[in-house]
């Protein structure tokens, strides 16, 4: 991404059309406009994606601000490149992208979930096979190796409940709170400043 340096503000700022609190603010200091996006990405202004690395840490700062908080992004831009820039159709830009990746998490969320009631059912009528077999298997004698299978198949019907419990209790958390990040990223003020 060439010259792009950022620092992360810990100090709040009262945004003066906003009464709801202190504004956290992300600085990302840039030579030029151009850097911010993917100089790749041949879509118009309003549609373009952003840096990988901008992206990532803009994400990543606000995520280590409370969530309460609003934020504020301040692209710190030369003098020189400043008549160039539109403010609103920047924060229109970044807003949209923002927007747009909330859409995708809120998709692999629902996708994550449907995975796991699939896992679930699967599981659960694995397990219901496993404790059969075991039955069975007690039911020819209480010998040790009855007992090795019998205990082997709960055991392998336990485990077959591993993915659908680490989904519902654990994999979704992270996908939720990026949902939540990026709608807070989609609705931040945008300010340019010169350097």
């Amino acid at each position: 991404m060439g010259e792009m340096t950022h620092t992360f503000s810990v100090m709040a700022e009262r945004n003066p059309s906003d009464d709801s609190g202190l504004e956290a603010k992300i600085e990302i200091n840039l030579s030029r406009l151009s850097q911010l996006f993917n100089s790749l990405d041949p879509s118009p202004f309003h549609e373009r994606d952003l840096d990988h690395d901008a992206e990532e840490y803009i994400v990543d700062s606000a995520e280590e601000i409370p969530r309460q908080r609003p934020l504020c992004l301040v692209i710190h831009l030369p003098a020189d490149q400043l008549p160039n820039v539109g403010s609103n159709d920047l924060g229109e830009a970044i807003h949209n992208y923002f927007d747009y990746r909330k859409t995708n998490e809120q998709r692999r969320l629902r996708l994550l979930f449907r995975d796991g009631r699939i896992a679930l059912i699967t599981g659960i009528a694995f397990l219901f096979c496993c404790v059969l077999l075991r039955e069975v298997a007690f039911s020819f004698g209480n010998g040790t190796a009855y007992r090795i299978v019998g205990e082997g198949m709960l055991i392998i019907g336990w485990v077959a409940m591993w993915r659908p419990l680490e989904i519902f209790l654990y994999e979704w958390v992270p996908v939720r709170r990026r949902c939540r990040t990026l709608e807070k990223l989609s609705k931040m003020r945008v300010a340019i400043q010169p350097k």
